[in-house]
């Protein structure tokens, strides 16, 4: 564990990574002669940081929607710490550092979106339909 920890400690916003870590298993037989529970992953992606209040997530953009004004729409991967048993730097700031801030602030900005509850004034007014009179 502590040698992923530094790994990660290793890693700049805007890195192009493959991480390597172990994803859970569905809960069936393994009758069939398949064994073992943890399921090898390997993701690639850009490392834009490490997010989480009760579980550390490495989160690794995917896909980037850039719309206007360094707003960024992002499909993204988020691996618990401790699934992790390996990170590989592909390219070194592959994304430049001001734009791989860009990318985190715009995961934060939809995470909060998500989390929000509508204010006053963004209300919206329900009016009922009469289809007859």
């Amino acid at each position: 564990m502590k040698e992923i920890l530094n790994q990660i400690k290793g890693l700049s916003a805007g890195d192009l990574v493959m991480l390597e870590w172990h994803d859970a298993s569905i809960g069936k037989s393994l009758s069939n002669g398949v064994s073992g529970i943890d399921v090898p992953v390997k993701s690639w992606g850009v490392f834009v940081g490490v997010l989480g209040q009760k579980r550390k997530h490495i989160i690794l953009a995917q896909n980037c929607f850039r719309y206007s004004d360094g707003l960024y729409d992002i499909d993204y991967t988020a691996v618990p710490v401790p699934w992790a048993i390996g990170v590989t730097v592909l390219a070194s700031a592959h994304v430049a550092a001001e734009e791989a801030k860009q990318l985190l602030n715009s995961f934060l900005i939809n995470e909060k979106a998500k989390n929000k509850k509508p204010s006053l004034g963004r209300c919206l007014r329900q009016q009922r339909v009469r289809n007859h009179d």
